[in-house]
C-alpha cells in the first residue's frame, strides 16, 4: 500500500484494515520476556489498576501493603499486587498517556487480566464539586492517535453497555461517582483557551491522557476495560492545585476500584 503524496491525508489516516490482526503481538513479546527474565507463566491478578501518576504503587510500597508480581513480564513497568478492601488487585504505575496505557493494557489482557480499570488525575472543565473527586468517564472526545489504530474515526469512544449497566448504583445521588464525559489528549501543554472550548461544547466536563484510547481498545478486543477520572485540578491557573487528598488519594483510587470491581461481578 502506497502512502499519499504530501499535501493528502496525514498517515494516521491511512492504512489502517481494523480487522486485519496486527503482525506483532503481546502474547509474543511476553513470551521472549518471560525466556529472557526466566520467569514463570503465571498469570497476573483477575483485576489490575492502572495508576498513570503512580501514587497508589508509592503508597503500597511504603506502607509495604504490596508485593512484586512474579508472573508480570512487562518489560517497562512493575506490577505490584495487593489486597485491599476484599479485592486481590494488580497494580501497574506510571503508564501515563494512551500509547502507554494501551500497550499495557494489551499485556494485562493476555497476561490473564479480565477487568482493567484505569484512574488517572484530570483537569476539571465543568464543575462538579470542589476538586478531588472521580468521575465514571462514559465516553471520552477522540482527540489523541492511538484509538484510530483499533477503531474507524468517530468523535467518541464510549464505555461498553454493559459495564455502563453495572455501574449505574454508583452513580447515584448517594454514589460514590459522577458520571459524564472526558476529553483525551495527547497534548496535555497545548490544552489552549480555543481547544478547551471546542471540548466543552461537545460536553467533555474534565481532561485526561487516556480514556479515549483504552474504550477504543476495549472495543476491538472484546476487553472490559472502566476509565476513572480523579478531577483534581483547574490546570494550574489559579489556587492551590493538584491536591488528591489522603495518601495523595490512593487509598480512595483502591476502595474505589474495589467497588467497581464489585459491581462488574455482581452484574
Amino acid at each position: 500500500m502506497k502512502l499519499a503524496s504530501t499535501g493528502g491525508a496525514p498517515p494516521l489516516l491511512q492504512g489502517k484494515a481494523y480487522a486485519e490482526p496486527s503482525v506483532f503481538r503481546p502474547e509474543n513479546l511476553l513470551r521472549e520476556a518471560r525466556r529472557q527474565k526466566q520467569l514463570s507463566d503465571r498469570p497476573v491478578p483477575d483485576v489490575c489498576l492502572l495508576d498513570p501518576d503512580g501514587d497508589v504503587v508509592r503508597h503500597l510500597v511504603e506502607t509495604g501493603r504490596g508485593r512484586l508480581e512474579p508472573g508480570w513480564a512487562c518489560y517497562h513497568t512493575q506490577m505490584w499486587t495487593t489486597e485491599w478492601d476484599g479485592l486481590r488487585a494488580g497494580v501497574v504505575g506510571c503508564a501515563v498517556g494512551a500509547p502507554f496505557a494501551v500497550l499495557v493494557a494489551e499485556q494485562l489482557a493476555v497476561s490473564g487480566a479480565t477487568l482493567v480499570v484505569s484512574i488517572t488525575s484530570a483537569g476539571q472543565l465543568a464543575p462538579l464539586a470542589d476538586p478531588p473527586y472521580f468521575v465514571l468517564i462514559d465516553r471520552a472526545l477522540r482527540d489523541e492517535g492511538t484509538s484510530l489504530h483499533y477503531q474507524p474515526p468517530s468523535t467518541w469512544s464510549d464505555l461498553s453497555g454493559h459495564l455502563a449497566a453495572a455501574l449505574a448504583p454508583l452513580t447515584t445521588p448517594r454514589g460514590t461517582l459522577f458520571s459524564g464525559s472526558s476529553w483525551t489528549t495527547d497534548a496535555p501543554y497545548r490544552e489552549t483557551e480555543a481547544a478547551i472550548a471546542v471540548a466543552v461544547d461537545a460536553g467533555a466536563i474534565c481532561v485526561e491522557m487516556e480514556a479515549a484510547a483504552l474504550y477504543a481498545y476495549a472495543a476491538a478486543r472484546d476487553r472490559d476495560v472502566v476509565c476513572i477520572a480523579h478531577v483534581t485540578n483547574s490546570m494550574a491557573v489559579a489556587g492551590d492545585d493538584f491536591e488528591k487528598g489522603d495518601t495523595n488519594g490512593a487509598g480512595a483510587a483502591l476502595t474505589l476500584a474495589a467497588a467497581v470491581a464489585r459491581a462488574v461481578a455482581a452484574r
